[in-house]
């Protein structure tokens, strides 16, 4: 997810709450190839609606700038979609881009939600809710499916796809720096999120237990990243934010351990010939509800 945020006017002490994030759209888009890639390999397992079916609704919780919502409307035209996020920023370009009538007959829209609170109206049920690379940020998500799958229709279908390299040197480099003694006091635990994201088998058993019939899986892309620090600039748009909005307005603060971090990311990461491998693992499920009895 893409909270909004507030600038820290004041250094905050560690057991401050933590401001959300502010998110920087256009520099998430900078590797849009590689982002959206985890999502079309969790599209393409997505079932079809029933033949003869009204139009598909779609809820997309965390659409961020709309790219991968707009790729549900490819994949099924004359659906009604809905894209759901809190950052401002992040809906401003959506609704900029992708907003309106789509070519197909159907429509997407983009509103606020927060996944943290969102909850689909029963009385409105949704074919399909899809969530990509937002999960992460939700602590406690498990907890919502229940709510999330009644607010599916019989034989409905929702479907998600996390991060989960929380062990990956970008990450582990990035929480022992802002827990370290120069800026524990301002960041500990701002980059911190590897217990929110469960393992597969663990997706798996739950969404079984809700009575879904689930397929969950995991992959490790090796993402070839181009140009000098390529790991720091795709830190930029996600990871990094949290620790960045925390430093608020504080620009020597931000050079200063920014530069830490990617002199750590240079000695963890070493270009070769093709680039920077920067290997990323994903979870995705895909869990269906019961059809209706007849």
């Amino acid at each position: 997810m893409h909270p909004d945020a507030h600038p820290a006017s004041a250094t905050p002490s560690a057991s401050a709450p933590p401001p959300a994030a502010t998110w920087d759209p256009r520099q998430y888009l900078r590797h849009a190839g590689h982002r959206t890639r985890p999502f079309l390999d969790l599209l393409a397992r997505i079932p079809d609606p029933p033949a003869g079916a009204a139009p598909l609704t779609v809820a997309d919780i965390g659409c961020g700038p709309g790219n991968v919502t707009a790729l549900l409307a490819d994949r099924w035209p004359n659906a009604l979609i809905t894209g759901f996020d809190n950052s401002a920023e992040m809906l401003d370009l959506a609704t900029e881009r992708y907003a309106g009538p789509t070519p197909g007959g159907g429509r997407m829209d983009f509103v606020a939600g927060d996944a943290t609170t969102w909850t689909p109206d029963p009385a409105r049920p949704y074919d399909l809710i899809v969530s990509n690379a937002a999960l992460q940020w939700v602590p406690g998500h498990p907890g919502l499916f229940p709510a999330w799958l009644d607010g599916l229709a019989p034989g409905g279908t929702f479907a998600f796809q996390v991060p989960k390299n929380f062990d990956a040197p970008s990450h582990v480099l990035l929480a022992a720096l802002c827990d370290s003694p120069a800026w524990r006091d301002r960041l500990a635990g701002r980059a911190r999120r590897d217990a929110r994201v469960l393992e597969p088998a663990d997706y798996l058993t739950l969404l079984e237990n809700l009575g879904c019939e689930a397929d969950v899986w995991d992959t490790t892309y090796l993402q070839l990243l181009p140009g000098e620090d390529p790991v720091l600039d795709w830190v930029k748009g996600t990871a990094l934010r949290p620790v960045l909005t925390a430093l608020g307005d504080d620009q020597r603060a931000i050079d200063t351990f920014t530069t830490q971090y990617r002199d750590a990311l240079r000695e963890a990461y070493l270009p070769g010939p093709h680039g920077t491998v920067f290997p990323f693992r994903r979870i995705f499920a895909v869990a269906r509800k019961p059809a209706a009895q007849s």
